[in-house]
This record gives C-alpha cells, structure tokens and sequence, in this order.
C-alpha cells in the first residue's frame, strides 16, 4: 500500500504561483509513476500533470492542454516526493488536487486508473 500525502494547496490570486507536493511513503515511490489529478465541483477529475520513474529524479513528463506551458512537474527521489509547479494561474484552475502513484511503466498514469491517492489538497484561484 502507498500512503501519499498533499500539501501546499491555498488561495492565490489569478495569475499568481503556487508549488504543491506530495509525499510518498510506503512500499511505493521506487519504479513508480507520480501523478496530479484534480476535481473541480460538479465535475470529474481530470489528469493534470504526471512523471514517469526514472532512478535519476528525471523522467518523461506529460501534461493536460490545458495546463501546458503553466505547470511544472517533478520529482526528487532522494526524499519520495512530487511537486507541481503551477505559473499563470487561471480562476478555471480551482480545484481539489489529488497525488496518484502508479506502479505501471510510461504514461499508463494518465488514464487515472490506479487504486494509489492521497486525500486532496483544496486550490482556489481569485480572479
């Protein structure tokens, strides 16, 4: 079982930064893609950002469109965590954030199938 663990959620105003992160603990982390999902309300969640494993902290890296060229994604192995860098924040980017780890090689992460996700950190962008 992966325990993960989000932080860094808040109010920023449109425009504005933000860095989330989540923590994994468990038998997880090692060989496991990392992943940001988040739920706006009355709607689904939605894949965000995610990052393949890679024993050197890299690894490839995919983005929804909607969050192309704002969002950051990484990860540092030495301390099992993730964060999500988030630039030009936009009032539709307001959301609950979920972490998600997934075992499964490649950009398997995206399609939000996996049993492995933290409890949410809550977004809210002003405009």
């Amino acid at each position: 079982q992966v325990q993960l663990v989000e932080s860094g959620g808040g109010l920023v105003q449109a425009g504005g930064s933000l860095r989330l992160s989540c923590a994994a603990s468990g038998r997880a982390f090692v060989g496991y893609a990392m992943g940001w999902f988040r739920q706006a309300p009355g709607k689904e969640r939605e894949f965000v950002a995610a990052i393949s494993w890679n024993m050197w902290s890299g690894g490839a890296t995919y983005y929804a469109d909607s969050v192309k060229g704002r969002f950051t994604i990484s990860r540092d192995n030495a301390k099992n965590t993730v964060h999500l860098q988030m630039n030009s924040r936009k009032p539709e980017d307001t959301a609950v954030y979920y972490c998600a780890a997934d075992p499964r090689p490649g950009a398997t992460i995206t399609k939000g199938r996996t049993d492995d996700w933290g409890q949410g950190t809550q977004v809210t962008v002003s405009s």
